[in-house]
């Protein structure tokens, strides 16, 4: 019987050297209903298993006698286990003189799986082997199982490492597709009906399907999943399956494992095909649902990241004012740009302003400390905060004391860097107040630029801010305020940086615009923060 209790037959690689022994021991299998394959020899044997292996059709059972001509049915045993290959096939041995206790306790041993002394009762021999087959049977299904579980192990190791729902997507494709030993596609529907899809690996990416499958996919995954609890394994036939999903071109039935996020805001649906790769025991369906529920896990967050970074990023553009709405500057001329972090980054809470005072125009550009909703938050409330404090003063020291007094008394424990400057376009004296950040650039008509000499504590620890630094602009001289987050890389000397920006801002080409471009280019891509950047020039 197998290992669900069903009688099976089995192909029996018999070895003896004496061919009345072959014809008798092989008569007595054969009637009992077992294939039967021949060996005179050790090396026979050892030459029979090579090729077989070749094929992919190796023997069930190896019945071997001990008493071999070339090599001992022990030895026999212990060159078959020492193959890795073959180290699974199980090996009963069988004499008529060495019967032994002894010759028994070296049978077992080599690695054999039981020992028979002939002649023996016909019931004796096959039930011998067939429960030799059984067991090495449960070893392997129960190794296979135990290569399965370390497989979901690694991939739920690798979806709770993923930083962005598509790196998440194209972990559990890859995972389902190793459990399953087949295509598989992964599919997960946001709250916003946004469907997030992956294939593994061994899915070519040309003639993909296109926005009509996705879109009945999303369809089926609202309809199979609403009320839904708990993981639900379900067949979808080909008709209602879009094509090409699993192979270019072609339909199948798909087999889906469904879940709801705990929320119940999102779907998450693993898929693999029915037709042309193995089918799926049990066991396997239990650890695909497994996945599944990891999946799920692993989704919510990175859903409520992505929905609160859409907040943030909302609250960026809807606060920092864009290019075509800057004010109007008489004697100045000014740029602007604002770059949200990559997709697997949260935002940070960068800004700029551009203002007109009583005194002149002060250029402000900043960061608060941190990389959330509450980051963009605590920008707009200081943007706001420094727009009504600049109506009566202007001063850059004093407006950074207010700002400082301001974020501690309703921020306690949040800081942030800002640099501010008040530019006279009359005179072009500039009056700079740096609260931590990165001082501005001075960049001159003549071809050369330089940094600032301003600097003072970042806002929210309470410490007095120096006098401002004061300079003056010529006619046609630019001034650069950026953030961090253009030239801050990790494990890069931020002077350095700041070196490299300086060179990269005297290549430029003149215009404000031609500036900002410029830096972007040489700075701004795949960047893990946000970019602000402010330049303006003395008209």
């Amino acid at each position: 019987m197998d290992v669900h209790g069903k009688r099976t037959d089995a192909t029996v690689l018999l070895v003896d050297d004496t061919a009345a022994g072959r014809y008798a021991m092989a008569a007595l299998l054969r009637r009992a209903g077992h294939q039967v394959v021949v060996a005179a020899t050790g090396n026979e044997a050892l030459v029979e298993l090579d090729a077989r292996l070749r094929r992919g059709t190796l023997p069930d059972v190896a019945l071997v006698d001990v008493d071999l001509s070339d090599m001992s049915g022990i030895e026999l045993c212990r060159r078959i286990k020492a193959r890795p290959h073959l180290a699974g096939l199980p090996v009963v041995h069988f004499s008529a003189t060495a019967v032994t206790p002894g010759a028994r306790c070296l049978g077992l041993e080599a690695g054999g799986e039981a020992y028979l002394a002939v002649p023996a009762e016909p019931e004796e021999i096959d039930t011998v082997v067939r429960a030799a087959v059984r067991s090495a049977r449960l070893r392997a299904d129960d190794q296979a199982l135990a290569r399965r579980l370390t497989l979901l192990l690694e991939t739920i190791v690798t979806i709770q490492a993923a930083r962005g729902l598509q790196e998440l997507a194209d972990a559990a494709a890859n995972g389902t597709a190793r459990l399953t030993g087949g295509p598989a596609a992964v599919f997960f529907l946001g709250p916003d009906d946004e469907l997030y899809r992956a294939h593994s690996q061994d899915r070519t990416s040309l003639a993909l399907p296109d926005e009509g499958a996705h879109r009945a996919v999303a369809g089926l995954l609202r309809r199979l999943t609403r009320g839904q609890s708990g993981v639900r394994i379900t067949t979808v036939p080909a008709p209602l399956w879009p094509g090409g999903f699993f192979r270019p071109g072609m339909q199948h039935d798909a087999r889906l494992a469904l879940i709801l996020t705990q929320d119940g805001k999102a779907a998450v649906c693993l898929a693999t095909p029915t037709r042309g790769v193995r089918r799926l025991n049990p066991e396997d369906e239990t650890l695909v649902a497994r996945l599944a529920q990891a999946t799920a896990y692993a989704a919510e967050p990175l859903l409520m990241y992505q929905v609160e970074r859409h907040v943030a990023l909302t609250l960026q553009h809807s606060f920092l004012p864009q290019p075509h709405r800057l004010p109007e500057l008489p004697g100045i001329d000014i740029a602007v740009r604002y770059v949200p972090a990559s997709q697997q980054t949260e935002i940070g809470g960068d800004f700029y302003a551009a203002l007109r005072t009583d005194d002149g125009v002060l250029a402000a550009v900043g960061d608060v400390v941190g990389h959330s909703l509450d980051a963009a938050t605590v920008m707009v409330e200081i943007r706001h905060a420094l727009r009504a404090y600049c109506v009566e003063e202007s001063d850059p020291a004093v407006l950074a004391e207010r700002l400082d007094r301001m974020l501690r008394h309703y921020h306690p424990g949040i800081t942030t860097t800002v640099c501010l400057a008040l530019i006279d376009p009359a005179t072009g004296r500039t009056r700079i107040a740096n609260a931590g950040h990165i001082p501005p650039l001075i960049i001159r008509d003549t071809g050369t630029a330089d940094y600032a000499k301003a600097a003072g504590p970042l806002l929210g620890v309470g410490l007095p801010h120096p006098a401002p630094t004061e300079l003056f602009l010529e006619a046609g001289d630019r001034l650069l305020m950026v953030t961090d987050g253009l030239i801050e890389t990790r494990g890069t000397d931020l002077a350095a940086s700041m070196e490299h920006l300086r060179a990269a801002a005297v290549g430029a080409l003149p215009g404000l615009d031609a500036l900002c471009d410029t830096l972007l280019d040489c700075f701004g891509h795949d960047r893990e923060d946000d970019i602000a950047l402010l330049a303006l020039r003395l008209g």
